[in-house]
């Protein structure tokens, strides 16, 4: 090393000792803890410590913490630390559902179907979550209600699991799964809880409400199709609350499962050992709440006080499509209100196997409409057809009929009832072959009367002036209400009006007897059903005109290939031939107007 870098060197070394001798010995220390003990004392003038403003708020949010604590274990005992908490949420999805999870309660507060939308093209929520509420309700010495108290979350791929934690050894789960269709499943496990709850208890509560919200068009209509609906476990038995009004029950049979179903949608809770008895329903009806009805089930759960204990549940969250509910092969089906009985038959294996058929090749709903009108109604014709000839039989000797109901029609109605059967018994006349032809219809009439509503297919689905064939079509909103009829005038409620009274009118001129002195009531019912079907569902309308319309095409044909002279003639025939014999029904039918005589003849005494 050289000298000059030796001496620099020894230099620096130096004025480092110095440094550090002057900083110790004389420069002044700053005493930080003896200042800030000093800062929160100070001295009154009577000598007693004052306590600084800080030291006040913290002693005191102190105090505040321990009461709390204090009254949450009173409250809620071994879960008192899950009482509070922030509400955090989260989410299981597929290409079907978004469903959202809150952590407190550990319960669903949203389901969102991915391909439907609200009336007013909204998301499509299937109930709201500020008006829902799914609580379990158990002892451990204190009355636990889990809607209140805060759950920890944890996700793994498309399970969620809902922790309601005493301690790490003793807890209540949820754990929810989803998969690729409408269908969860849900899971409650208990671990450890043996050691909580009093071995007295075996069983637990499980409340479910919901208050249906207005997904559809026509509040009224969704009202109608909105209830709960439940399967008995025994028999596989589908039975239902009231849909029209308020309505309870206690169920003291085990369920399969509970379904809140509105309209086109429906939330199903099924239990795969089947729910223990009894299960409390409501359903309740507020013409003035902005919700369709609020739905409730309370249940029972079993608890058998093991170390390790689960129970098993599913959720359906979907629409209601009559093939759809039906794979899954639970009766899930009978909440679409297809008629019961032979309607439903022909709903089921006609019907909809037609209009299913059709959908494959069309996407216009209103042409498949026309189409299944054009196939129900030529399906028909032979019955039309014979009904359509006994009419004219009917039309072709109503001169001679009127002729004996004048000759009578102050001296003995009931002698001109016996010689108008003795007429038609000698030309051959079935007077019941234009009704018996009708009642074959009659199902078909029926069967597309509960079809319409209840097709989801139908939902918001347009065609010409009708913007939702599944609900009314308006051209003319009134701005006020009409007692019967509604605010706005539907077209095609007021085209099937019109079509059915031409049609009774046509068909009146051939009426004889009664029939010929009921034709008010015959023009009164078109005009009822005109309110009726003024707020239903416009397809349901739609369908009827059509059928109207080509029921006045079918007779215009059959007018031109029937002869009028040539069954007059064929009549004339008959009645020179012997009389048949009198059927079963003429001779109870003689009898009856038999009695009615004699006892009209008593009271004339």
């Amino acid at each position: 090393m050289k000298q000059n870098d030796k001496n620099s060197l020894i230099g620096l070394l130096l004025m480092g000792f110095i440094l550090i001798i002057f900083n110790t010995y004389f420069f002044p220390q700053i005493e930080v803890e003896e200042e800030k003990e000093t800062s929160t004392v100070a001295v009154s003038p009577n000598n007693e410590p004052i306590i600084n403003q800080d030291e006040t708020q913290i002693i005191a949010d102190a105090i505040v913490d321990s009461i709390i604590s204090q009254q949450l274990i009173n409250q809620h005992g071994v879960f008192a630390n899950t009482a509070i908490g922030i509400q955090e949420y989260s989410t299981l999805e597929n290409e079907k559902l978004k469903i959202t999870f809150s952590n407190k309660g550990g319960r669903i507060t949203s389901v969102i179907l991915k391909d439907f939308q609200t009336y007013d093209s909204l998301p499509l929520d299937i109930f709201d979550k500020d008006s829902s509420r799914f609580n379990l309700q158990f002892t451990t010495g204190h009355n636990i209600n889990t809607a209140d108290l805060y759950f920890v979350s944890s996700q793994n791929g498309r399970s969620l699991s809902m922790k309601l934690m005493a301690d790490a050894n003793h807890y209540v789960e949820y754990l929810y799964t989803i998969y690729d269709n409408y269908m969860i499943d849900f899971d409650i496990n208990f671990v450890g809880m043996e050691a909580l709850i009093p071995s007295s208890v075996n069983y637990m509560n499980l409340q479910w409400q919901m208050k249906t919200p207005q997904t559809e068009k026509s509040k009224s209509n969704q009202d109608m199709y909105t209830g709960i609906y439940y399967q008995f476990q025994a028999d596989k038995e589908v039975d239902y609350l009231s849909l029209t009004s308020t309505d309870q029950e206690k169920i003291n049979s085990k369920l399969s499962w509970v379904a809140f179903k509105q309209q086109f949608f429906s939330s199903i809770f099924i239990a795969k050992n089947g729910f223990e008895k009894p299960t409390n329903l409501s359903s309740i009806k507020n013409e003035n709440s902005k919700f369709i009805k609020e739905l409730s089930a309370n249940f029972e759960l079993p608890y058998n006080h093991k170390r390790s204990e689960q129970l098993n549940f599913q959720f359906y969250f979907g629409p209601n499509n009559f093939k759809a509910l039906k794979k899954y092969n639970s009766g899930f089906e009978e909440l679409i209100p297809l008629g019961w009985g032979i309607f439903g038959w022909v709903n089921q294996y006609i019907i909809i196997n037609i209009f299913d058929f059709l959908n494959k090749y069309i996407s216009n709903y209103g042409l498949i409409i026309l189409l299944l009108t054009i196939i129900i109604k030529l399906a028909l014709s032979p019955f039309t057809y014979k009904a359509y000839l006994s009419q004219a039989k009917m039309k072709v000797l109503k001169p001679e009929i009127d002729k004996i109901t004048e000759k009578h029609k102050k001296k003995d109605p009931m002698k001109s009832q016996q010689e108008t059967m003795a007429l038609y018994r000698k030309a051959g006349v079935n007077p019941m072959g234009g009704c018996l032809p009708m009642l074959f219809q009659f199902p078909i009439l029926i069967a597309m009367f509960r079809f319409f509503p209840a097709s989801i297919e139908l939902r918001q689905k347009s065609f010409l002036w009708a913007d939702d064939l599944s609900a009314y079509d308006s051209i003319y909103n009134l701005g006020f209400d009409i007692p019967f009829y509604g605010d706005h005038i539907s077209l095609f409620t007021l085209l099937m009006t019109i079509s059915t009274l031409l049609y009774t009118h046509m068909n009146s001129s051939m009426a004889t007897g009664q029939m010929a002195q009921m034709k008010w009531m015959m023009y009164l019912m078109p005009i009822m059903f005109l309110g009726f079907f003024n707020n239903y569902a416009a397809g349901l309308s739609y369908y009827y005109f059509l059928a109207n319309m080509f029921t006045f095409g079918q007779q215009y044909f059959m007018k031109r290939f029937i002869d009028e002279k040539a069954i007059l003639a064929q009549l004339e025939e008959n009645k020179k031939k012997p009389a048949k014999p009198k059927s079963k029904f003429q001779k109870k039918l003689e009898e009856m107007q038999k009695r009615q005589e004699q006892q009209m003849k008593k009271r004339g005494k």
